[in-house]
């Protein structure tokens, strides 16, 4: 990914206070008038939404948003444009690791994917799914809206830090999170 961002330079930004169409719309005008492009990258939580791009279009669609009424846009301190088309030289070189691989049916539980925001039935989709991952864009509300809608009440985050659970609870708070990224936040599931 860092090579593709030399090839390709961008970079990121948050977007709080306004909902996923108008950033889109702000997104698609940008790109229209800039010398680059600006996408949706991640679809984090309602009023959380991070943007993608080319320097120029990132910096005209940054301004558009405040101007429409984004409560902030923060400049993300990355040096590329992740979950952006720029990224297609690491995703072609991704795509050629997942071909060398083995990638089975899931066998114990459902897997949704990213990309998708839906299940991925068979190893053909999960492999669908993974060889867009770098270029699309996180899908994340719609991940957990998806499977609330089936009834799933409890997620778990595995890993460092709470930032998953936290949008989490910003998408449906009836919804429980657990982190689970050091032994003592397993004290929790445990009692």
């Amino acid at each position: 990914m860092s090579e593709a961002g030399e090839l390709q330079p961008g970079g990121m930004a948050a977007v709080l206070g306004l909902d996923l169409e108008s950033v889109e719309n702000a997104c698609r005008e940008a790109s229209e008038s800039a010398a680059g492009a600006v996408w949706v990258a991640n679809d984090n939580c309602p009023g959380q939404v991070v943007i993608s791009g080319n320097e120029d279009a990132l910096e005209i669609a940054s301004q558009q948003l405040l101007e429409q009424g984004a409560r902030r846009v923060i400049r993300l301190d990355v040096s590329i444009a992740s979950h952006s088309p720029l990224m297609e030289p690491a995703q072609k070189r991704f795509n050629l690791a997942i071909e060398n691989i083995q990638i089975r049916d899931p066998q114990i539980a459902q897997v949704v994917g990213n990309v998708s925001a839906d299940i991925l039935q068979d190893a053909p989709s999960i492999r669908s799914d993974l060889s867009s991952q770098l270029t699309s864009r996180v899908r994340w509300t719609e991940s957990i809206q998806y499977l609330a809608g089936r009834g799933v009440k409890t997620f778990i985050e595995i890993g460092s830090g709470t930032v998953l659970t936290g949008l989490l609870r910003r998408i449906d708070r009836n919804l429980a999170g657990f982190a689970l990224d050091i032994p003592e936040s397993f004290e929790p599931l445990l009692a």
